[in-house]
């Protein structure tokens, strides 16, 4: 292996370590701070689309919104580790259908334990529905990885 593809690899793996930190530094913030922090990017989501469709008289559901929003960042967090994942594998030599396998296997296996994780902390709890909705992300990112680089 040349000096550039263990470069790249490594970096590839880093990538997808610092990911799984950023997805573990999230779970491990106690129910409070979680809430708060969605609830803020709740409020400036509804704050652009007024500044964007000022005329329109929309009301929103606070809660209903917020409830989407933690669930649609659940599904882009691990798309994102699914696209880094597969893209590591990818680059260190493994060829395509195993990669795609370990990919998933890694992502659904970290949603899990990541879910176990928030049993531990404050106000937290797991949920199978917050898995499934993780594994459906790292499926679409292995599926956007593969039908952009095709090798």
């Amino acid at each position: 292996m040349g000096k550039k593809k263990k470069i790249s690899t490594l970096v590839s793996w880093i990538l997808v370590f610092a990911w799984m930190a950023v997805i573990f530094l999230f779970s491990a913030q106690p129910a409070h701070e979680s809430d708060g922090l969605s609830k803020s990017v709740t409020l400036f989501i509804i704050q652009v689309v007024k500044r964007v469709m000022p005329s329109a008289e929309l009301t929103f559901d606070v809660a209903m919104l917020n409830h989407l929003i933690r669930k649609v960042a659940h599904f882009a967090i691990y798309l994102v580790l699914g696209v880094l994942t597969v893209n590591a594998l990818s680059i260190s030599g493994v060829p395509t259908f195993k990669a795609v396998v370990w990919a998933l296997v890694i992502c659904i296996v970290y949603a899990a334990t990541d879910e176990i994780h928030q049993m531990f902390v404050t106000g937290r709890g797991a949920q199978v529905k917050d898995v499934l909705i993780d594994s459906a992300g790292a499926v679409v990112g292995v599926g956007v990885h593969r039908s952009i680089i095709r090798d």
